[in-house]
């Protein structure tokens, strides 16, 4: 059995991860899906790292899994604790001393998304929330979503250098959602390449694939896990 330690993205809870929760405990699998805090300008990345370590407390065989801006958290912890495997999912890889501000920019995304939604009529960067992260949900779940919405991260989080030298030296995956509008899959593919040095899963989802694939995304989960 692993824990698995699920990381939310930006502006979200771990209430984003309930079903992909539910399935791994099906699995046989232990989960830990905090609330990383919000609301609090001050705060930094490495406050939401110290977060998630006291949500695991002393909990072994840990599979961490960031989504989105999770991705920026996620190897912090794997610095603080052993882990058997990091994954990001549809997640923002950085670099070091690279702030979640200028990741958008160093990434070359906008230029990204212009491309794609040249190509989809608008679809891909839609400020439309409906169309652009949760196009594949169901629209009630989608809205309950929404309603949990959030200030996370913090003015602080986005705007520090990511304090790691390099990526940590833990086996890592990268899922990559085909219906992604957020970060247009050609665009995730070449960073994860450029980043990681690895070649995806995917999985045809939006960027919100706990909620629109949770059987799928469990499944690819519980493949990083050694037990």
């Amino acid at each position: 059995m692993s824990t698995f330690v699920l990381i939310h993205g930006a502006g979200d809870v771990g209430w984003y991860w309930h079903l992909v929760e539910a399935e791994l405990r099906a699995r046989g699998h232990d989960v830990v899906a905090p609330d990383l805090p919000g609301d609090d300008d001050s705060l930094t990345l490495d406050d939401y790292a110290d977060a998630v370590v006291e949500a695991v407390g002393d909990r072994r065989s840990l599979v961490v899994v960031g989504q989105s801006f999770g991705a920026f958290t996620a190897p912090l912890v794997a610095v603080r604790r052993p882990v058997e495997a990091l994954v990001l999912v549809a997640g923002m890889v950085p670099e070091p001393a690279e702030s979640p501000d200028q990741w958008w920019s160093n990434t070359g995304y906008t230029e990204a998304v212009r491309r794609q939604a040249a190509r989809d009529g608008g679809l891909t960067g839609s400020d439309d929330p409906y169309v652009a992260f949760y196009h594949d949900v169901p629209r009630e779940l989608a809205e309950e979503a929404m309603s949990k919405e959030r200030a996370h991260p913090s003015s602080a989080a986005s705007a520090q250098p990511w304090p790691l030298d390099a990526w940590p030296a833990v086996p890592t995956r990268f899922v990559l959602c085909t219906e992604d509008r957020l970060f247009p899959p050609d665009f995730l593919r070449r960073l994860v390449l450029e980043r990681l040095g690895v070649v995806p899963d995917e999985i045809a989802a939006s960027h919100c694939a706990a909620l629109s694939r949770p059987v799928e995304l469990a499944d690819i989960l519980a493949g990083a896990a050694k037990n």
